[in-house]
């Protein structure tokens, strides 16, 4: 079984978010982390100050020399910084049909900052159209790709339901900022599967990154979508009880603390 997968990120130095997180998350579970990036950014505990992209090209050239060589089972996409980009990303997936995809749409730090110039958010869904297994926004990313506010549960569904019926992709949308419990809601293109899981106090950089990461490991292995899922909302629970603080209020990755099991989160 190929064990390699990839990640078309953007590079944090502080390796707390972004294609170095994608990578250590790859090989905590078993796999070989492959990095191509989209964009390097200047930030530390605080936040993001600056985004310098990389050419389009320089993407695409990465991927294709990269993948020479390489039994590749299975691709990631995080941030992109450009509408270029995004269409260059958008071609790559189209051209591994077969592999496990997986795409998370990040278009602003929790900092405030853009990570994929605004322009281009109108086009995400039209871009990556059928080209993956599984897109995962959280709530304001959903709230910009549909332009409707995403507040609650009822919200959440209205909302992948949409993204759905755009990209054709199934959606994981991510509602661990909800107001009371946390719940994950996924549509497949038939049916809503609920994921109730803790809500934990301490903010976490870099939570979004892991969980898409995770699930493309599982998908990998050839688990089902729903099951990939969970087991990927469990690896991050997991995370977060054994986080690090990194400055006032910030908390960061810290997988060589991982301790105990977190039960699979019950679905609905």
């Amino acid at each position: 079984m190929a064990r390699n997968l990839i990640s078309i990120a953007g590079y944090d130095p502080s390796a707390s978010a972004g294609v170095l997180l994608d990578l250590k998350v790859f090989e905590r579970l078993g796999r070989r982390g492959f990095g191509v990036l989209t964009a390097v950014t200047a930030q530390g505990p605080g936040g993001v100050s600056a985004v310098f992209p990389v050419p389009a090209r320089a993407v695409t050239s990465q991927f294709e020399r990269m993948a020479e060589g390489l039994d590749v089972a299975g691709i990631k996409v995080g941030m992109l910084a450009t509408a270029a980009n995004l269409r260059a990303a958008a071609r790559i997936l189209e051209s591994r049909k077969r592999l496990p995809r997986v795409i998370d749409p990040v278009l602003c730090s929790s900092s405030g900052m853009p990570l994929l110039e605004k322009k281009a958010w109108p086009l995400f869904l039209d871009a990556v159209e059928g080209r993956a297994d599984l897109i995962t926004p959280n709530l304001d990313e959903a709230a910009a790709l549909t332009r409707r506010p995403v507040r609650n549960v009822a919200e959440m569904k209205l909302a992948a339901e949409k993204i759905h019926k755009r990209s054709g992709l199934p959606c994981l949308l991510k509602g661990g900022h909800l107001e009371g419990q946390a719940v994950d809601i996924l549509f497949d293109g038939r049916e809503f599967a609920a994921f109730a899981h803790p809500k934990e106090a301490r903010s976490v950089r870099g939570t979004g990154c892991f969980l898409s990461s995770a699930i493309l490991c599982y998908l990998a292995e050839g688990r089902p979508l729903k099951e990939a899922c969970g087991l990927g909302i469990v690896r991050v629970v997991r995370a977060i009880r054994a986080a690090v603080p990194a400055g006032p209020g910030t908390w960061i990755f810290e997988l060589n603390r991982e301790r105990g099991r977190v039960p699979l989160p019950p679905s609905a």
